[in-house]
């Protein structure tokens, strides 16, 4: 399962299927709305591995909290319910979808549409799209990719840590 959090509209996207979870409530209770849909498609899928962006550190200070508390949150849950799961940085996401790490989101999202032809609209398509894409890292990963990817953008991967969960 591929995992782009925000507090706004999570994407996901796991064997096939992909979407959005949001919560209209705030603080607290939105952090365990996500969490908790974000299992519920765990379970329900039966997903193996979560591959999850990692933080942006270019963000704002004030979201920065916040972020920082809904990856939290998420974690300590996939760690409970003993799902593994791996941190792709935003630059490597991008490098791998467009073969530079500071690809525009409507670069990445450009660049996935031409490769699979999966038309990417709507609210959240960014965001579906970023969790495609780290399925699809995961997927290349245990030699599963439905695509064949340049040797550019396979390089993005070289920093990607999977020793915990191959070992």
């Amino acid at each position: 399962m591929g995992l782009d959090l925000s507090l706004t509209s999570t994407g996901w996207s796991c064997g096939g299927g992909y979407g959005v979870i949001s919560s209209k409530n705030k603080k607290t209770q939105r952090l365990i709305d996500i969490s908790e849909e974000i299992l519920g498609i765990c379970v329900s899928r039966k997903v193996e591995i979560v591959i999850i962006e990692g933080y942006s550190f270019a963000s704002r200070s004030g979201q920065a909290f916040s972020i920082g508390e809904l990856g939290g949150v998420v974690r300590f849950c996939l760690l409970k319910s003993k799902i593994p799961f791996i941190e792709v940085p935003p630059t490597v996401r991008a490098k791998f979808a467009t073969g530079r790490g500071n690809a525009a989101k409507s670069e990445v999202v450009s660049s996935i549409s031409a490769k699979t032809g999966i038309v990417w609209t709507g609210s959240g398509a960014d965001d579906m799209c970023d969790a495609w894409i780290l399925e699809e890292i995961g997927l290349f990963h245990y030699g599963q990719s439905r695509f064949d990817w340049p040797k550019l953008n396979i390089s993005a991967l070289e920093s990607v840590d999977w020793t915990h969960i191959d070992s």
